[in-house]
């Protein structure tokens, strides 16, 4: 009986991973494209390797947007963790702009929804980090736009990093 339960949870539990990517798959070959523009940070981290901590130029202006509380016995305000959307604008390169806090308005056509996460006072979408190999930060250093997959519910998986002309950053130097 314990060995049926636990074959039991075992299945159900590998079910459960396995539809979770497919989903992601299915988002990342499916989903619209979208870029951010990233904000500068320094792209290195001794404790984990050679990785690009990402932030963007849209969290920055969700984060002056939102309200904000004055921390106790502190002259800081912060903001409260929270989930919301935030209404981006798209150009014809599917660059996106922040336009506004989603309120429940109409969207227009060149509009999307794109959700966001507030933790520890910062404004997170779905990868704050981007990680290579050891010795290729070079390679990554003129990135200056995260190409994200959108799911129709507003979720973002970063697919790639792209210059500033829009070309893709290669994902391992050509040798």
């Amino acid at each position: 009986m314990v060995r049926k339960l636990a074959v039991t949870a075992l299945l159900l539990i590998l079910g459960i991973i396995n539809w979770s990517i497919f989903t992601k798959e299915k988002q990342l070959s499916d989903g619209q494209i979208v870029y951010l523009e990233l904000a500068p940070v320094d792209p290195r981290s001794l404790m984990q390797g050679d990785y690009m901590a990402l932030r963007y130029t849209v969290a920055g202006q969700i984060y002056q947007a939102l309200p904000k509380k004055e921390k106790t016995g502190s002259w800081r305000h912060y903001v409260q963790a929270s989930d919301g959307y935030v209404v981006v604008s798209l150009d014809n390169k599917n660059i996106a702009s922040y336009r506004s806090l989603y309120q429940q308005q109409a969207l227009e056509n060149s509009e999307l929804l794109l959700h966001y996460r507030v933790r520890n006072g910062q404004v997170k979408f779905a990868s704050n980090a981007f990680f290579f190999q050891e010795g290729d930060a070079k390679l990554y250093s003129p990135a200056r736009y995260g190409q994200f997959r959108v799911s129709k519910d507003g979720e973002l998986l970063l697919a790639a990093l792209f210059d500033k002309a829009l070309n893709k950053l290669p994902e391992t130097e050509q040798k």
